[in-house]
């Protein structure tokens, strides 16, 4: 059986240091799924649909890696999509107590459903979508931070 990682999040916008997890991740699991979901709380800096094509061109010579979009539960599309992991980085303390409680949520929904946890690589470490996109909305150079150049976007 195939060794299914989800690895969701907003990815607004996808940063160096997702990057790094879905590297990484290659070397644990069979395929990486990097899902694309929409958080309620949040309004978006760039369209779902553009983060999309610019993740997959990222990553289109690899083929255990494929870029999806989803709504609803992240327990309940990992269960979809024959995941049986999700995977998560973590930079700090802050980052664990956050994906923990999150990590016991998706088990009670989906019992099956394992959470893994990578430490953030430490040069990537301060790298956050919240302080990229902060720069970007200013006109600030983010191109350090992500793997593609992000599009201009309106104030």
């Amino acid at each position: 059986m195939a060794r299914i990682a989800l690895f969701p999040g907003s990815f607004d916008p996808f940063t160096n240091g997702h990057l790094d997890v879905v590297r990484r991740g290659t070397q644990l699991f069979d395929e990486v799924i990097i899902a694309l979901g929409n958080n309620s709380s949040k309004t978006r800096y760039l369209p779902v649909e553009q983060m999309l094509e610019m993740i997959a061109e990222v990553f289109r010579d690899e083929p255990r890696v494929r870029v999806q979009a989803y709504k609803g539960l992240t327990a309940d599309f990992a269960r979809e999509v024959g995941a049986r992991y999700l995977l998560r980085g973590l930079r700090n303390t802050t980052d664990f107590e956050y994906e923990n409680t999150i990590a016991q949520a998706n088990r009670h929904v989906n019992p099956e459903l394992e959470t893994v946890f990578l430490i953030t690589s430490p040069a990537l470490a301060a790298i956050s979508s919240t302080i990229i996109r902060e720069i970007h909305r200013f006109g600030g150079n983010v191109d350090d931070f992500v793997p593609f150049t992000l599009p201009v976007v309106g104030n």
